[in-house]
């Protein structure tokens, strides 16, 4: 008989613990899991476990409960072998080397293309407030329970296990197909500098470097990571100085730009009200996938230090970076770049740096030489894009595995904190990249990213779905959110303001897909190249719902689990802890508070 993924005993294999089979704990984090605060065993159980928590069996293989005294059990935290390695900078630079990369780069140009400079910056605003209310719902969940796999696990639990399975494997799938288009990408933007070598030699230099970083433990990777997201940085605050330069008129050039672009030919394209809107809509997809990579922080919840403070400070830490990145660099880029530019059309495929508005807005500034370095940065932020997809796949892999959605042997992890076979499987579908030289590549690409296009909107919608639920059972059974490490600023109202966005993004792009901007009627082509996840994400629903035979929507929230995985400390503790902060913020500067609130 299968287990029931809707009873605690099913979770006994996703909690959180993760130190190495010989590694003690350092004292770093003093929370323990919750198995029932029902239970007046509960608070007897964890005073008489604490002094012997590290002669727990550490194999994942062994039990993952320690029998007490009184009949009942503790759940041994300590059930996998991934370190806990990961401070906040760590997952603050791991978000950024997944969220900061083509998205950016190269496909903003294909948005300013079709939607004009006033349209790129209201895309990607509008889609950066549905942004925050994600990493609000994912900063609460995540601290509260640092599981493999983050929000696959939340959900599995608090939605249902069906919906769960449909919209990680759709998830997956993005970073599965990922990996070999960013190889791919990286050995198209070697030809800016030689087109003559055959493009599969860059790639499996590419391909063995990754593969190289992500055998590393995670601390290491972690640090090539950052040392990857801070040559990104840099070159972000570099281009908004030179931006703010041109625009100024201070180029070789010379000429106050200002908004002229904006004028002329226009802020949005298109003649109509009509056409200019479609030309919005269609820059709202382009937007979400920019962003795609900051949930980053849940996947690694399970291997960052102390969860219920890093995982709320990289989350903010991580949605501010970001945002005020791609804001600021794309309303640079409206003012240097006209939208009728045919260069942002020269690209041979939708990843081709040939069409970067970065390195056209340089080059129509007159500034020789940076051109080549803007690219050299956008092959390292394409490469660090390829590392993290494999992290994320290989965790994702790990999540799913342990609930029973994968082969079992996925889960293992060895002794050095690495899921050697999530990552190896991850790095063989990565072979597709050798494709590289054929004429066929970017056909291949394109129905390849179809499968798991909308992927993120999906995510996105139900990690704050989860939220909400979570929310809906925790006032059920009248507990206090006071149990909880961090509590999301928007609420469970921020919440719904997400999903409804999500959803009227998801109909933008079906109308932008079904008839696209330029075209005069519907193409069948165009529809199933900007949605064919939608259908997939429902086959796998239903298949789920057939091979489990569930066939309740959602989970009732009288059955939902709340306390298994659950951080929980201990009340005088937190009480002092709440105090000591008060204190240090009544005698702070305002701006500190403020940074406190926000970041």
């Amino acid at each position: 008989m299968p287990k029931n993924p809707l009873k605690k005993e099913y979770w006994s294999e996703v909690i959180d613990g993760f130190h190495t089979a010989d590694r003690k704990d350092d004292g770093r984090d003093q929370t323990f899991e919750l198995t029932s605060a029902d239970s007046p065993q509960f608070n007897a159980d964890i005073s008489n476990s604490t002094g012997d928590m590290n002669k727990f069996p550490m194999d994942i293989k062994q039990s993952h409960r320690e029998v007490t005294e009184g009949g009942s059990f503790v759940e041994d935290i300590n059930n996998t072998n991934l370190n806990k390695d990961l401070s906040v900078r760590h997952l603050l630079t791991l978000a950024v080397g997944g969220a900061i990369g083509t998205g950016l780069f190269v496909n903003s140009g294909a948005s300013l293309t079709t939607g004009g400079p006033a349209s790129l910056v209201i895309g990607w605003v509008i889609v950066s407030t549905c942004l925050f209310t994600v990493i609000n719902s994912l900063g609460e969940l995540a601290a509260a329970f640092p599981v493999v796999g983050g929000f696959n696990v939340y959900i599995t639990r608090f939605i249902d296990p069906s919906f769960a399975f449909a919209v990680n494997l759709n998830y997956l799938t993005q970073w599965l197909v990922l990996l070999p288009l960013e190889l791919v990408a990286a050995s198209i933007t070697i030809r800016y500098w030689n087109d003559k070598i055959n493009s599969d030699a860059w790639v499996a230099i590419f391909y063995t470097a990754i593969a190289i970083a992500n055998m590393l433990d995670v601390k290491s990777f972690g640090e090539t990571e950052f040392i990857l997201s801070m040559v990104k940085i840099l070159a972000i605050i570099g281009f908004s100085i030179l931006g703010v330069v041109l625009t100024c008129g201070g180029g070789p050039h010379g000429g106050y730009i200002g908004g002229k672009y904006w004028h002329h030919p226009g802020a949005f394209v298109g003649h109509t009200s009509a056409s200019k809107f479609k030309g919005l809509c269609s820059v709202f997809v382009t937007a979400a996938f920019s962003y795609s990579g900051i949930e980053m922080t849940a996947v690694s919840a399970a291997e960052s230090r102390n969860p219920k403070e890093t995982i709320p400070k990289a989350a903010k830490r991580t949605f501010w970076l970001i945002t005020v990145s791609y804001v600021c660099i794309l309303t640079l880029v409206g003012c240097l770049v006209p939208y009728n530019d045919p260069r942002l059309l020269n690209g041979s495929s939708s990843v081709d740096a040939a069409a970067s508005p970065l390195v056209i807005a340089i080059e129509n500034g007159g500034i020789k030489g940076l051109p080549s370095l803007m690219n050299a940065v956008i092959l390292i932020a394409i490469v660090s894009v390829a590392n993290s997809a494999v992290y994320a796949c290989s965790r994702c892999m790990v999540s799913m595995a342990h609930i029973g959605n994968l082969p079992k042997f996925l889960s293992k992890v060895d002794k050095r904190g690495r899921p050697l076979n999530a990552i190896l499987l991850t790095l063989f579908f990565g072979l597709l990249s050798f494709i590289a030289a054929s004429d066929k590549q970017a056909e291949v690409f394109t129905w390849l990213s179809a499968l798991s296009g909308l992927s993120t909107i999906f995510c996105w919608m139900a990690i704050n779905l989860s939220l909400v639920r979570f929310r809906d059972a925790m006032k059920l059974k009248n507990r206090s959110l006071e149990e909880l490490p961090f509590i999301s600023q928007t609420s469970v109202w921020g919440a719904w303001y997400g999903v409804i966005m999500l959803f009227l993004v998801l109909v933008a792009s079906f109308w932008t897909s079904l008839f696209p901007v330029g075209s005069s009627g519907a193409s069948a082509k165009s529809f199933f190249e900007g949605y064919l996840s939608l259908p997939i994400l429902i086959a796998c629903y239903i298949g789920h719902k057939l091979w489990k035979r569930n066939w309740r929507i959602l989970t009732p929230l009288e059955e939902m689990d709340i306390d298994s995985g659950r951080r929980v400390l201990d009340p005088e503790t937190r009480e002092e802890e709440r105090r000591i902060e008060q204190e240090y913020l009544a005698n702070a500067s305002f701006f500190t508070r403020f940074l406190h609130v926000w970041c």
